[in-house]
């Protein structure tokens, strides 16, 4: 079972620092300062979540009991508050002070329940509708906790969120197949292989070919029209909400320009930022 923290006499109000590598930024210096907190709770309770249903080597069972039991944290049950004391300490604390959502957290726990029993069953996703309807829980809650922050809640705004995280989040599937699918992960569509004539055996073997080649690049695609449906949520939000957003697409649509510049060639080798590649995120998000 994946390793947690010991239990501690009192919870922190304050979320710990972030160590793991991220493409895009989370609660950086471009964020209003008033809602850093809030952020940091947000993203600690879904990283940690993501980390009990992917990390170590836990049987599927394990994992869906200890995300069953990390779930009963959003209700205070005392078992989970003093196994997780670093994710719910500060995540109550900006409930209250926020009034968060909770249908939101709920649909991230269930993508990540759904992402374990998928992998347990070898199976995929049969078409382009099904991958969305997994992104309306694994990734839109996020952008909608961050509208809700914002006091950004009209239905254009949420949609323009949902396509911007949900980019993200094939984004993030097409970045990352070379990990992915030795983990048992399976995202790339399957009507969608059946069109460039792909089988499950040449995804297996992670060789790239031509057609391989064009069935990512077609995902690719698909990814970037999502990305450019919701850029225009970027003059919605005020300020330096505004300005985060704006890296958090360059960011999305930069990944998008590495894995096209190596002909979508990610079975084998996984495309990431460098230090570089931020000064043309933000030449870019300022012309947006």
């Amino acid at each position: 079972m994946p390793s947690q923290p010991a239990p501690t006499a009192a919870a922190p109000d304050v979320a710990v620092p972030i160590t793991h590598y991220e493409n895009f930024p989370v609660a950086s210096v471009l964020c209003p300062p008033h809602l850093r907190a809030p952020i940091a709770a947000i993203y600690h309770f879904a990283r940690t979540a993501d980390d009990i249903a992917d990390e170590g080597n836990a049987s599927p069972e394990e994992r869906l009991a200890e995300l069953a039991l990390f779930r009963s944290g959003l209700a205070a049950e005392p078992a989970a508050l003093a196994r997780w004391p670093q994710v719910f300490g500060p995540l109550r604390t900006q409930r209250q002070a926020h009034g968060l959502p909770d249908a939101l957290l709920h649909a991230l726990l269930d993508a990540f329940v759904q992402d374990i029993e998928k992998t347990r069953a070898a199976t995929g996703y049969r078409n382009h509708a099904e991958l969305l309807d997994y992104c309306s829980r694994s990734a839109n809650p996020v952008g909608r906790l961050l509208l809700h922050l914002y006091g950004v809640q009209d239905a254009e705004s949420l949609a323009m969120s949902d396509h911007i995280c949900s980019a993200l989040q094939l984004i993030n599937f097409w970045q990352d197949l070379s990990t992915d699918i030795p983990r048992g992960r399976f995202y790339l569509p399957q009507d969608e292989c059946a069109r460039f004539n792909v089988t499950q055996d040449d995804v297996l073997t992670q060789k790239d070919t031509s057609s391989t080649i064009k069935l990512i690049a077609a995902c690719a695609d698909t990814a970037r029209a999502h990305m450019q449906r919701g850029a225009e949520l970027v003059h919605r939000l005020p300020g330096r909400a505004g300005w985060e957003l704006r890296l958090v697409v360059q960011g999305g649509l930069r990944i998008l320009d590495k894995i096209a510049a190596m002909d979508h060639r990610t079975l084998e080798r996984r495309p990431k930022l460098y230090v570089w590649d931020y000064g043309v995120m933000i030449w870019r998000a300022l012309w947006m």
